[in-house]
């Protein structure tokens, strides 16, 4: 397994399919790069990890270049010790960026077989975080290589409807050769426990968001709504905010400027139990990625994340979230800060509401889209490939 994005296992999504390929008997390999703290090598329960030196993560075009070059070299030159030794028969590459399929058509030689699993759309990705306008010969790179992925890859892993029917139509994908695998939240993982008692007295209700915090996930539409929220005279609320990313320097500056800093905690990245214990505090989880071609094709774990804590949660209203949640969320018109405050500041007002909606998403989590009938769908994908081979 291929992963370039994140350190291992920090990715939420290829710890589960990891540790479901050991269950079911796979030997497998994770290729990441070295998170803070982390091993250059090291198993774990059986899973055999390989790090590299993660490279600075770039601000500029030439900073890209350099740290997917830098990346994608150090993948393969440990791809070929994980080839001598343990040894391997499926390459499982997950994106972004793209460029793990070069690895891919060097082993395809050899007979090995290449399932790309398709986290985000890269191309869309890239224009939600830059802008359509820049260096649009980038976008038409990134659109070459989501092809080349698509055509070289034995199987196409989706994380939804949307990103399946892109494959078909964009990278001609047959219909037998794409599968949706959804990032179905592990209830073992996600489950209420004793809320965080410093969060608890801070006010009357609690607002939580957790993830990512990149240019592209919309926390400054969030910090604008919570500035309409006061202007509605609601001041009996704070906010805090779960997560890391390129954005938070420019967002803890924006929220002071804002006169924010008193309703608000920026608490950085922490680890699984502190997010349970603080999102088990909140009264209201908020979703504040704009609409845009990329969060509309988009499934945002986050949103799962917090049905299956029982949460209540606000959101704009894209076609993606609206199919995960359903009525577990209410919906402001895309990208309008003052119909998002709105919409917190009726869940604010009534518990009982909010309590139906955990009970719902709770429910919808448990009986379609948790972890294991996810996991039915990924096994499936991989006794067709060793079948063939």
């Amino acid at each position: 397994m291929l992963v370039e994005n994140r350190p291992f296992p920090q990715d939420v999504r290829v710890l589960p399919e990891a540790q479901a390929l050991l269950a079911a008997g796979y030997q497998v390999s994770v290729i990441s790069p070295k998170g803070p703290n982390q091993l250059l090598r090291e198993n774990m329960g059986g899973l055999h990890v390989f790090r590299y030196p993660a490279p600075t993560p770039a601000s500029n075009f030439v900073g890209y270049l350099w740290e997917y070059g830098f990346s994608l070299l150090a993948m393969f030159v440990l791809s070929v010790f994980v080839w001598i030794r343990p040894g391997f028969d499926i390459i499982h590459s997950a994106n972004p960026p793209d460029t793990a399929v070069f690895i891919a058509l060097f082993y395809k030689l050899f007979g090995k077989r290449f399932i790309f699993d398709h986290h985000d759309l890269s191309p869309e990705l890239y224009n939600a975080r830059f802008g359509s306008e820049n260096h649009k010969f980038i976008y038409s790179a990134l659109l070459w290589l989501e092809k080349l992925t698509c055509r070289v890859a034995d199987h196409v892993i989706s994380t939804n409807q949307s990103y399946k029917e892109l494959e078909i139509q964009r990278g001609h994908v047959s219909e037998e050769r794409t599968t949706i695998v959804r990032n179905g939240p592990d209830l073992s993982w996600f489950k209420s426990i004793v809320p965080d008692p410093i969060l608890l007295g801070k006010s009357k209700v609690i607002i939580g968001y957790a993830g990512t915090i990149g240019l592209q996930d919309g926390v400054d539409y969030l910090l604008r709504a919570l500035q309409c929220l006061i202007g509605l005279g609601r001041t009996d609320f704070f906010c805090v905010l779960l997560g890391d990313g390129d954005a938070l320097p420019k967002l803890k500056l924006m929220a002071e400027d804002m006169g924010l800093a008193k309703y608000l905690m920026f608490s950085g990245w922490v680890d699984h139990a502190r997010v349970a214990s603080n999102l088990s505090a909140v009264d209201i989880c908020v979703s504040p990625e704009p609409s845009n071609p990329y969060n509309d094709r988009s499934t945002l774990i986050k949103v799962m994340e917090y049905m299956a804590l029982g949460k209540p949660t606000v959101a704009f209203d894209l076609p993606e979230t609206r199919f995960t949640a359903g009525e577990a969320a209410i919906y402001a018109t895309p990208n309008k800060e003052f119909d998002f405050a709105q919409k917190i500041a009726t869940l604010m007002d009534d518990p009982k509401k909010r309590e139906e909606m955990g009970r719902i998403g709770r429910e919808r989590i448990e009986k379609e889209l948790a972890w294991p009938y996810q996991m039915k769908r990924l096994l499936a994908v991989y006794s067709k490939l060793a079948q063939k081979r």
